[in-house]
Parts: structure tokens; sequence; C-alpha cells
């Protein structure tokens, strides 16, 4: 019986060789994205195939046939049976158009008998419809790096030999592309990706196929590590210098941070027994102001964390430049004029980082005339300008002429300052 069914389907099939395929009549397939042709193993003529990209809900080929034949046409479709190795009934209609078209076509081989009169054009082609399951997750995170992991489903597709029926499958050549935005990270499957972001990121999977269909998947990584960053002003002034240090951290928990105001650089080069990560002082705060009573050179540091779950992140960040406290310094103008016209009216001097400060006045015989005197002097980020006499002494105005000043302090630097000189008093208006 089997021996007949196939001496029969030979016959068949030599006999649909001989019917002429004539000019004048296509296949084409609208909306197909890729073409080429058989290559059967033993049957000697070619098919096109051609290939929709698809989504889960249905097939979407379709096929249309034209041809030139004049007058009422009979359209013949069948659909190649791999197991029987027939072409079975499809879909049959009369019609004077010079054109028929079938869609929501399963994979398959279809076939249309054109008739018109004493006329027949056979024109046969195969269909696929294209997919690729795809799945991606984030299967490790931790503190120094997570993992991108592709999953992919390879829908096989499968044409026959129309004479043998071997089946032939396509080779689609399935590339994955992990990207980020508009930046491409990886062409392999699995990636781990080191240094994570401190927010939550979205990742595209993008996985294409010879033919040109793209398959996407979005995942999400859900951030568990915290970046460190701040901002110092001002960075550079006078002692003490008051310090706002602002926190500019990603994603830290703000219980969890901490801050590290190293010892002052040159303190540290003089003694080579002091670690160089020697701590003057610490605090656990969100923001911190910081007044820095010496003068010297300091570096500060911020720790970050990230606590989830057991896990706790930590991150690290260093002042990008050193806070600069200026050294102690005395300035004493050489002239004043306490005429009452609102000008220079007082004898002024200035102090940088200094912290003990004592200022003596004498006349030109040696007598003291005044004393100025101070044991915490502060001057912040701005210089202390001090009115350290108006130029009376006991009351009433001093005489016009030169006199002697000595100036005796302690800087915070912990240098002792000394400084003395002649400054005229001016008495008469202009």
């Amino acid at each position: 019986m089997k021996h007949r069914l196939l001496i029969c389907y030979l016959a068949f099939m030599g006999l649909m060789l001989l019917t002429p395929l004539l000019s004048g009549g296509q296949l084409t397939a609208p909306g197909s994205v890729y073409r080429e042709d058989t290559q059967y193993p033993n049957f000697g003529e070619k098919d096109p195939m051609f290939i929709f990209c698809v989504n889960d809900d249905g097939p979407d080929a379709r096929l249309m046939a034209t041809t030139d034949l004049e007058g009422t046409k009979s359209w013949e479709w069948e659909k190649f049976n791999p197991v029987t190795g027939a072409f079975d009934f499809y879909l049959s209609e009369n019609t004077g158009s010079n054109q028929s078209e079938i869609t929501g076509l399963e994979d398959g081989c279809y076939r249309v008998r054109i008739t018109s009169g004493g006329t027949t054009q056979i024109l046969r082609a195969w269909v696929f419809n294209n997919r690729n399951n795809a799945e991606a997750v984030i299967s490790e995170s931790n503190c120094t790096f997570f993992t991108l992991r592709a999953s992919l489903e390879e829908v096989p597709l499968v044409y026959y030999d129309l004479s043998s029926l071997a089946p032939v499958v396509l080779d689609k050549d399935l590339r994955t592309e992990w990207r980020q935005g508009d930046d491409i990270l990886s062409l392999l499957a699995v990636r781990q990706v080191y240094d994570p972001p401190a927010k939550d990121t979205e990742y595209t999977l993008m996985v294409t196929d010879r033919f040109g269909c793209e398959t996407s998947v979005n995942v999400t990584y859900h951030s568990i590590v915290t970046k460190a960053s701040f901002k110092a002003d001002p960075m550079s002034g006078e002692a003490p210098l008051k310090v706002n240090f602002t926190n500019n951290s990603e994603n830290g928990d703000p219980g969890l941070y901490e801050w590290f105001i190293f010892r002052d650089l040159d303190e540290i080069k003089k003694d080579p027994s002091v670690p160089v990560d020697s701590i003057l002082d610490t605090a656990v705060d969100v923001d911190l102001t910081y007044s820095f009573e010496r003068s010297g050179t300091y570096m500060v540091k911020l720790v970050s964390k990230k606590a989830t779950g057991d896990m706790v992140c930590t991150d690290t960040v260093y002042l990008e430049d050193y806070i600069m406290v200026d050294t102690s310094f005395v300035a004493v103008p050489n002239v004043f004029t306490p005429n009452g016209d609102g000008t220079n009216d007082n004898f002024v001097v200035k102090f940088w980082s200094m912290e003990k400060v004592k200022i003596s006045v004498f006349n030109r015989w040696g007598r003291t005339v005044h004393v100025w005197e101070s044991n915490n002097v502060k001057g912040f980020e701005n210089t202390w300008m001090e009115s350290v006499w108006d130029g009376r002494i006991g009351g009433r105005y001093a005489s016009p002429g030169v006199y002697f000043y000595v100036v005796e302090g302690t800087g915070r630097d912990g240098k002792k300052r000394w400084k003395h000189g002649d400054v005229y008093l001016i008495r008469d208006k202009d």
C-alpha cells in the first residue's frame, strides 16, 4: 500500500513538473522583510521563501498572486502537507480580478492554480512567521557588580524537500545586544556590569537575526549601591575657617554618612611616625559645617553607605583639593585721621589667623597711651579688622603727631607674632 501511495505521489509530482509555469503570473508577499530561495536536497526546482517578523498576536504571513490572464479566472489555493507529501485544498474563488490574496497564513508552502479557459498558471512559495522569544533578568547583584543574563528560545524555521520530504532548517544566526539607552554595553548574552549605578536603571536586551527581525526585552536594575560626593565652601581663608560641606551623594542612607577630617598635612610630614591618614576629627551627619581653628592644609573624606537587607554597600570620596587655612599675619596702617569726617577716623589693624593679640600705643616719650587686647580673635572666612584706638587719651583728643605701636600675639598656626612701627595721627580736616 505504501509503495502504491509513493508511486501515485511521484506520478502526481511528475505531472506537476510537466505542467508549464506560464509567464505572466507571480507570487508576492506584502509585508515580508526577507526573501531567499529554497535549497532543496533532491527537488530540482527552487521556490521563493518569504519571512515575516511577527509577535504573539498571531500569524501575519500573506501571499498575493497576480496574473495577466484575461476573463473570469479560477483561483485554487493549496497548502503543502509534509506528512503526506501532497498539497491539500486551502481556498478557491472565481473572479474577474487579476489578483488573489490569502492572509493570516501559518508557516508552510502554498500553491495557487490560476485557470482561465484552457490556460493554467501554477505559482508556489513558502512563508514563515518568524519570532524569537527572549527573557532578560538580573541574576546577581552585589556591591561590586550585577549580572545581565539573556535567555533565548529560537523558534525554528523548517521547510521540506518536495520530493523526499527531507526537512531543511533555516539558519537564523541570532545575535544579542545589551543596551543602556543608546549605548551598546555588550554583544554577549551574559554581561557582568561593574561599578553599578547608584540609581535604578533600565537596560534593554535586543535580539536580531539575519532576516532583520528584532525582539527587545527591558529589565530594570534596582540599585543597592551608593556614590559618595560632596563640595566644600570656602576652600581657603584665615583661621578659624568655617567651611560648609554639602553632601551630594547618591542613594546613601541619611543615618550612615561619615565625615573624616585629617590632620594638617605639614604636621604629618614633620613626624614620620604619624600615619598619613591620621584623623583630626570625625562626624556623622548628612551635611557638615566645620571650623578649622588652626592654620594648615587639610584633607577631608566622606564615606557613604547604603543598606539593603543584610548587605551594606560603601563608597568613599576624598575632597578634590586641600582646605588651605592661612598662616597668621598682622597688617598695621601708618596713618589715621581721627577728625570726625567718617573716613579713616580710627586706628584699624587687620589680623589673619590670629588667636591672641595685644596692641600697645606709645607717645614719643615712651609713655603708654592706649592698649587693646583680645585672647580669642575670630575672623572666620573674612579678615578680622579691629578698631584698636579712636585717637583719644583718657577721653580727650590726643595731640597730632607720631606715635609708636607694638603688636604681640599668637597665631592659630602656633607661631608668635611681633610687629612694631610708627603711626601718624593727623587731626586737621582738608
